[in-house]
């Protein structure tokens, strides 16, 4: 079986090589859409990825009828139109603009912002980031003019680069490392802790590329619960493993960051990106993101601490940055809240929903929900505000729909780029080969055998719908065989010496094709399996960071399967070419599955 981390929201480049940019970048938004071979694309940024059901509702008329009937929710939580034929601009920025959903013209590309997506609702983290989410928003498309306390700087902010990524974690350490440019990270006593540059270290949060399944996560961390985690005795329970300094060049990269008051920190966010703006102009380069910036223009922590002085907002340098708790993302299913009311937290394969699909989102949202769905960086939906008896129904009909709703579908762990009829450059049509992939994982769970089963292709609907009510297997061993014996090497390597990668974001938190030794009660006994993607051609585009399982297309039904190391440039095995009916064996091989 295959199965196991949602895809890591992000793909870290490799190395520290810092990109020379020679152009602004052309990220698509709302008004700039992008030319596919399907049609138009237009993405609308989403801050936090909240909407109410009425925008919900809005987005699903736009992508039925101006474009495809579809939507996918990107990597950082916002959502994506496709299909748009030529001239729908103005009508589609009209539509967008009586939602709520398009603001400021001006910062259509710039209101990238991420959040914990269940903040609030599961009685977990150190605040409930939602009130952040909305002021960083609106200090981002502030166009007053200069004025007292620094508001006038925040007009330069419409320069920024559509890649830009802010990040609003509550405390527990799930967007944390999802190597924004600006995170800001409650902390127990009210205040938070601004950093810029780069994911936080430390146990329970992963590398740069995502977080671990839940329960590895939860077996690293060591526990901070009960100590402030910007004080000293919070520094001491994360030992040295996490401990790291400030730079001694004052550069905010060396995982140090300066603590804030929680009322300053949206503004404190948006100060930090300013600062970021004025050392790319000194830089003299086209930098998108603050790991862009050349060494010798950095930001600092005392220019960023001087800037927020100016502003009126304390900040204290913080030397060591203890890590949260757990960096682990929703996994499917209901999540009780303190309040007595309950989340749905729903996976969509492929980051893909048709509009029944989404009908149906926005359909529970308003009826037994809170009227508000939470769209997530690991390309899902928290749907907050159900009764406990109200849950279980709600995640029954979702199943039906061919949606995510529990932790142990095959479907986690699987992504594919855009591939044809989308993209001119792709050699298949990469999403109905993963969905066949995924159908025959799910008819070998069916037939308890635990071996993967060819058979006819699915759709990523219906094979969704397939993979949400199949059993699980104890036994995986014996899928389809890898025909040169070379690509699940590696993976029977790490099982021997024990090495259990923690590189990768577990997408909607649970495995789904098991490994061995996993037992019965979902524990983990052996290691991860990698994340997989289907790319159509060399170019990857999507790819997750550090270690996964690469399926690429060398042909309209074949792929060359592999496994590549974080750089992704490298393959860490020997490839073994199949046709797109040996995927499934091949990707379980090489993911250790088998």
């Amino acid at each position: 079986m295959l199965a196991a981390m949602p895809l890591p929201p992000t793909t870290t480049p490799p190395g520290d090589e810092t990109p020379v940019r020679g152009r602004d970048d052309a990220c698509p938004g709302a008004l700039r859409l992008h030319p596919a071979d399907d049609g138009s694309l237009a993405r609308i940024r989403v801050p936090g990825g909240l909407l109410t059901a009425r925008q919900a509702e809005a987005l699903g008329r736009v992508s039925e009828e101006l474009g495809d009937g579809r939507l996918d929710i990107t990597s950082r939580g916002n959502a994506q139109v496709r299909g748009l034929a030529a001239g729908c601009g103005a009508e589609l920025a009209a539509r967008l603009r009586a939602a709520g959903l398009l603001p400021s013209d001006r910062h259509d590309r710039v209101r990238n912002i991420v959040a914990s997506p269940l903040s609030g609702l599961d009685g977990r983290g150190h605040a409930d980031v939602v009130a952040w989410v909305r002021e960083l928003d609106a200090a981002l498309c502030d166009d007053s003019p200069a004025g007292p306390a620094g508001r006038g700087e925040l007009s330069a902010l419409s320069g920024l680069s559509g890649r830009f990524l802010f990040a609003l974690d509550d405390g527990r350490g799930d967007v944390a490392a999802l190597d924004a440019d600006v995170t800001l990270i409650a902390t127990a006593d009210g205040g938070a802790v601004l950093r810029c540059g780069g994911p936080l270290p430390g146990p329970g949060v992963s590398r740069p590329s995502g977080a671990t399944h839940p329960d590895t996560a939860a077996r690293r961390a060591r526990r901070t619960d009960d100590s402030d985690p910007l004080g000293r005795g919070a520094e001491a329970n994360t030992g040295g493993e996490g401990a790291a300094s400030l730079a001694t060049d004052g550069s905010m990269a060396g995982g140090g960051g300066l603590r804030v008051r929680g009322e300053d920190a949206p503004r404190a966010a948006a100060l930090a990106a300013v600062e970021f703006l004025t050392r790319v102009r000194e830089s003299g380069t086209r930098a998108w993101r603050v790991r862009e910036l050349p060494a010798e223009h950095a930001v600092t922590t005392g220019g960023l601490a001087a800037r927020l002085a100016g502003a009126g907002i304390e900040a204290v340098p913080v030397e060591h940055t203890p890590a949260p708790a757990s960096a682990a993302p929703p996994a499917p299913g209901s999540v009780p809240g303190p309040n007595g009311r309950h989340a749905l937290s729903i996976a969509l394969p492929l980051g893909r929903v048709s509009a029944a699909q989404w009908r149906l989102l926005t359909t529970l949202a308003s009826r037994g929900g809170a009227d508000e769905l939470r769209m997530t960086p690991w390309r899902g939906v928290v749907l907050p505000g159900f009764a406990p008896d109200d849950a279980p129904g709600a995640l029954s009909e979702l199943a039906g729909a061919g949606l995510v709703t529990t932790p142990d579908s095959p479907w986690l762990g699987v992504g594919a780029c855009t591939g044809r009829p989308g993209c001119a450059k792709s050699l298949a049509d990469v999403r109905a080969d993963a969905a066949r992939m995924v159908a025959d994982v799910t008819r070998g769970r069916a037939a308890g055998t635990g071996r993967v089963v060819a058979g006819a292709a699915d759709t990523p609907d219906t094979a969704g719908a397939s993979a949400t009510t199949a059993g699980t297997v104890a036994d995986p061993a014996g899928a389809v065989v890898d025909p040169a014996g070379t690509v699940a090497e590696r993976a029977r390597r790490d099982a021997d010496s024990g090495h259990v990668d923690t590189g990768h974001v577990v997408a909607g938190g649970s495995p789904p094709w098991l490994v061995n030794g996993t037992t019965s009660g979902g524990g983990r006994a052996g290691p991860e399996p990698l994340p997989v993607y289907v790319s159509g051609c060399e170019r990857r585009c999507g790819h997750p960071g550090d270690r996964w399982v690469d399926a690429l297309a060398i042909g309209d039904m074949a792929y060359r399967v592999t496994v590549r190391g974080a750089g992704g440039d490298t393959p860490e095995t020997d490839s073994v070419d199949v046709t797109a009916e040996q995927l499934a064996g091949a990707v379980a091989a090489a993911r250790g599955t088998t």
